[in-house]
């Protein structure tokens, strides 16, 4: 259980939660939320160690194995599924022991490294990091990869399959989804579902979080609150307590206007003045009920495109990919304004290549494109992140695209996103990746697009950002396609969806469960169609493998017993030379002539010993032979 006691804790100074109190049980899923820089992620340093309380006292078993996904991965040249394994320290630190062990010929201790290896899984953990690997989106042959020649998205998902594969009892994942599309998401939902370990998990994806946890620990107004249920039982429950915290305000302001009517016509008249004197008292002890507030930071609307010719573009027999291969063949697309199209499809599918299809920011194959002579494209990718200038503050950015424009029109702008104030001036470098997400849409939005092409546009974002957006989307009025994880962004703003797949481009007759469906029968196919040699090889590596563990913990037994029986034939040996060389002195009678009294009985007495000492050993010696007959052969 994990146990917070009137915990405050601060970063650089500034408070972030005063005398929280809560308890988390064993087992338990619990979603983390939380406005951008409330302490969602100092909550994790703080159960990390990495991050200590002002005051009040954290309680977590000093047993429990932390797991949290990796900020950063270096350009390593491990192979990516030995990086996965490296995150389980015990299977590595028993695999060097073993190795030691072996090298000296220690039968005994390699017998027990390899019952311990059997108990934590370590024959089949290759197995079961490929699981999820695979589940992540990384083929059979990414596994033997260097980690370096990944790109950082995928880099992520490497830290975030080595958190998943090591074992852990607590499990502190900070936005998992970021940079996963949603056959992925889908997957880590079953996994997480699925896990005996403990889970915090901050997400800005609502869907996500009511599949996966069980409760939701919010962090607001330097508080913490404990609810049950998802994320929409949680909203349900904030605005039922908002309407009465309201509710509450509102009276109590009402009373402390009649209270303060009272005191100020009646405070000079002496036969008023007493209980005018004690509405004063009441006034100074009523704890104050603040106003509830509910208002989002962001406050924006696509503005007007300056044309909407219809249709916006048109795409015919066309192709895209690599010089080599193509990823897609006979595209045909017509964009209008109004249609709201969402992209479904496995990861590698071609869906972010359709975008930059679409963008013209790929080159295509064949076929016809005709644009219209107004078209207006809004492209928003990880690259336009990539593409603002660190240098410059979000102000900057705006008077860069345009010099004329008054300075306070830009002010008000960009402080609907959120950039208000100081930050507004401010360089962007040290900006968060939601932040620089941020700016990057605020400056897309500025431009007027009539066709909006979205690659994963929520990546990053909090959750009243990405409401935000989803209303601004909604109310646009050109033609919209986008591909994201986000099922309730899906949901909300796309009214068709198609399906990339096998190369192609067709609608999808459903809705997102039906594609969440459509996945699972494809895995299930997949797994079906495995070569049934395929399947007999791992089979027989795996009894192999269970056979040579069988093999050590048989030597392990034997081995002590050989030993023995070793020490037994070494101590019978001497004994009996030394019983014999007695035995024949007292044969003979020179010695009770050479030999006084009372040193012939001390020699009788050693042979008595020696007597009882050799029928001793060897009645043991019997028993362990009997042991060893009783043990199984060795193939």
């Amino acid at each position: 259980m994990i146990a917070l006691r009137q915990v405050t804790f601060s970063r650089a100074g500034h408070p972030l939660v005063i005398d929280a109190s809560v308890q988390l049980h064993t087992g338990w899923r619990v979603g983390v939320v939380g406005a951008n820089g409330c302490g969602k992620s100092s909550l994790f340093a703080l159960l990390s160690n990495e991050l200590h309380a002002e005051s009040g006292d954290v309680e977590l078993p000093a047993s429990w194995h932390i797991a949290r996904v990796a900020q950063e991965t270096p350009a390593l040249p491990d192979a990516a599924l030995e990086f996965v394994l490296d995150g389980d320290v015990e299977l590595r630190r028993i695999e060097r022991e073993l190795l030691a062990a072996e090298a000296t010929g220690n039968g005994e201790a390699i017998g027990l490294l390899h019952a311990r290896y059997g108990e934590i899984g370590g024959y089949s953990a290759k197995a079961r990091v490929a699981e999820v690997l695979h589940g992540l989106g990384f083929t059979d042959a990414d596994f033997q990869r260097p980690v370096a020649e990944f790109s950082g998205g995928w880099r992520v998902r490497l830290n975030l399959a080595r958190a998943l594969s090591c074992r852990a009892d607590l499990l502190l994942l900070d936005e998992p989804t970021n940079h996963l599309d949603l056959d992925a998401v889908l997957w880590l939902e079953g996994w997480l579902r699925s896990t005996q370990a403990t889970l915090l998990l901050i997400s800005h994806d609502r869907d996500f979080l009511d599949a996966v946890v069980g409760h939701i620990l919010a962090i607001d107004l330097q508080r913490m609150t404990l609810t049950s249920g998802g994320y929409s039982d949680y909203e349900r429950a904030r605005a039922a307590r908002l309407a009465t915290q309201q509710s509450s305000y509102e009276a109590q302001q009402r009373e402390i206007a009649h209270l303060t009517r009272f005191v100020e016509r009646f405070k000079a008249q002496a036969t008023k003045a007493r209980q005018a004197q004690s509405r004063v008292k009441m006034l100074e002890r009523m704890e104050i009920v603040a106003a509830a507030h509910v208002d989002s930071p962001f406050h924006f609307s696509f503005r007007q495109p300056a044309a909407l010719p219809d249709p916006l573009l048109t795409i015919e027999n066309a192709a895209a990919g690599y010089v080599d291969r193509n990823i897609l063949d006979n595209v045909t697309m017509t964009l209008r304004p109004g249609c709201r199209i969402g992209l479904l499809g496995r990861n590698g599918a071609g869906k972010s290549t359709l975008i930059k299809l679409l963008a013209g920011a790929a080159p295509q194959k064949g076929g016809e494109r005709k644009e219209a002579k107004a078209l207006n494209i809004g492209y928003f990718a990880q690259h336009q992140v990539e593409q603002l200038r660190l240098d410059e503050s979000p102000l900057q950015h705006l008077v860069r695209l345009e010099p004329t424009t008054p300075e306070q029109e830009l002010r008000d702008y960009i402080g609907g996103f959120d950039f208000r104030g100081d930050m507004a001036m401010r360089a962007i470098e040290p900006f968060s990746g939601g932040e620089k997400s941020r700016l990057a849409l605020a400056l897309l939005i500025r431009s007027k697009p009539n066709l909006l092409l979205l690659d994963e546009p929520t990546n990053h974002l909090d959750l009243e950002m990405r409401e935000a957006l989803t209303f601004a989307m909604q109310d646009f009025e050109g033609g919209m396609v986008v591909v994201s994880h986000d099922r309730h962004l899906l949901r909300t703003c796309a009214d068709e969806l198609l399906l990339v797949a096998d190369g192609k481009v067709t609608e999808f007759d459903g809705d997102l469960d039906d594609y969440a469906a459509w996945l699972a029968s494809q895995r299930n196919a997949e797994k079906a169609q495995e070569p049934d040699a395929a399947a007999e090889k791992n089979e027989r590596l795996q009894l192999r493998a269970d056979a040579k563990a069988n093999r050590q913990s048989l030597l392990a037994q034997r081995r002590p017993l050989l030993k023995e029986i070793e020490q037994l034939d070494k101590k019978l040996a001497k004994w009996h030379e030394e019983k014999a060389a007695l035995e024949a002195k007292f044969a003979d009678p020179d010695f009770y002539v050479a030999v006084d009294r009372q040193k012939s009985e001390e020699m009788h007495i050693q042979a008595a010993t020696l007597g009882e000492q050799i029928d001793e050993a060897e009645m043991r010696w019997l028993e362990v032979h009997e042991a060893l007959e009783a043990l199984p052969e060795i193939d």
